[in-house]
């Protein structure tokens, strides 16, 4: 099913607003919502944060955007499409790298054998620094 199908069948339409603020998520690969704004006013005019906000809110609804608290600021948004990934970010460059779920099957193991409890790699964050801050 289409975005525009996916949208009907839930009483909403296709805008040129969301359009543009899934194919900013989609393009930036991480972006945070003042990231997807000025990707899309450099296409269209007129859309202001509010906009963003709530198209975001509905994408997210939808399954086809996730977020992730990737600093102190407002979440950063990546397309669901994208493999399932932990974040890594560098607290002194902000580099942003993923890996696969696999590099910390340990833990979550752990996690479910010693407490019963299922973690969600898909919003992991884990912060340090990359190689390069760290030499």
């Amino acid at each position: 099913m289409d975005l525009q199908e996916q949208l009907r069948s839930r009483g909403y339409r296709l805008t040129p607003q969301r359009q543009l603020v899934l194919e900013a998520v989609t393009e930036r690969g991480h972006a945070t919502p003042e990231d997807v704004l000025a990707w899309v006013r450099e296409r269209a005019s007129g859309v202001n944060i509010s906009t963003v906000y709530r198209t975001l809110e509905l994408l997210e609804g939808l399954g086809l955007v996730k977020h992730a608290h990737l600093s102190h600021g407002a979440p950063t948004y990546h397309a669901a499409a994208a493999p399932e990934h932990v974040h890594l970010v560098c607290r002194g460059c902000g580099a942003i790298s993923e890996v696969e779920p696999t590099a910390v099957a340990p833990l979550v193991q752990t996690l479910a054998a010693e407490h019963g409890f299922v973690a969600d790699v898909g919003h992991l964050t884990v912060f340090g620094e990359c190689t390069t801050c760290a030499t």
